[in-house]
């Protein structure tokens, strides 16, 4: 049986969902990876040879399903398979107002056509009885990132990571991000991007705070403008 049946079958019988933006790390086991990334160089070598691309003679795409292979694995998929960041909160002193931290940066692939999405994330917590440090949001979003999806998967999940971890429910997620899958194919608009926000909890509810969320993302480097 191959890795990836054995891994789909311990999901199965767990009842646990498994979209192209799912984190599987949970029921990965010993070498499967190392295995799952062979698995899917010899697929990609048969794309290849599909392509009629002369993979044996062509120096420039003999490696070219290995390396691809690793890339999803361990680079840009690699949200996927393994585990989330280990965030650490601290008890709040007494802090009682919105902080933003952006931008940052987002690099994930569109699942339609496993093109980039290329964009920036700016986050706001309304923070309660603790909080987090700063690079926690970068490895938040970064991992999430890491998996093919759509944007507004993408703002939804990283806005829900963010109440768990920070242990509020007064969180606000922007993004901003250009689609390759619109620049490099279709319409082959260059000049589009595409804008999400999810506002959770008070940043939904108070106006006045979202729009100071949206104000200092506003006068943040790399503002949405």
């Amino acid at each position: 049986m191959k890795t990836s049946e054995k891994i789909r079958q311990r999901l199965k019988d767990k009842g646990i969902r498994f979209h192209s933006n799912d984190n599987i790390a949970d029921f990965l086991e010993g070498d499967d990876l190392i295995n799952l990334q062979k698995e899917v160089e010899e697929s990609f070598s048969d794309v290849l040879d599909a392509l009629v691309i002369d993979t044996e003679n062509d120096h420039n795409t003999k490696e070219t399903a290995r390396r691809v292979a690793k890339m999803y694995i361990n680079e840009i998929f690699a949200g996927r398979f393994v585990s989330p960041p280990k965030v650490t909160s601290f008890p709040n002193m007494g802090y009682r107002s919105l902080y933003t931290s952006g931008p940052i940066s987002v690099k994930s692939t569109c699942a339609h056509h496993f093109q980039n999405i290329v964009g920036k994330c700016w986050v706001g917590v309304l923070p309660e009885k603790e909080v987090i440090g700063l690079s926690k949001f970068n490895r938040i979003v970064h991992h999430i990132a890491e998996r093919p999806q759509i944007q507004e998967e993408m703002t939804t999940q990283i806005a829900e990571a963010l109440q768990k971890y920070a242990k509020t429910p007064n969180v606000a997620v922007l993004i901003k991000a250009e689609h390759h899958c619109m620049t490099q194919r279709g319409v082959r608009e260059h000049e589009s991007d595409m804008t999400t926000a999810i506002l959770l909890g008070a940043f939904d509810t108070h106006a006045p705070l979202k729009k100071e969320f949206y104000d200092i993302c506003l006068s943040m480097k790399g503002h949405t403008n």
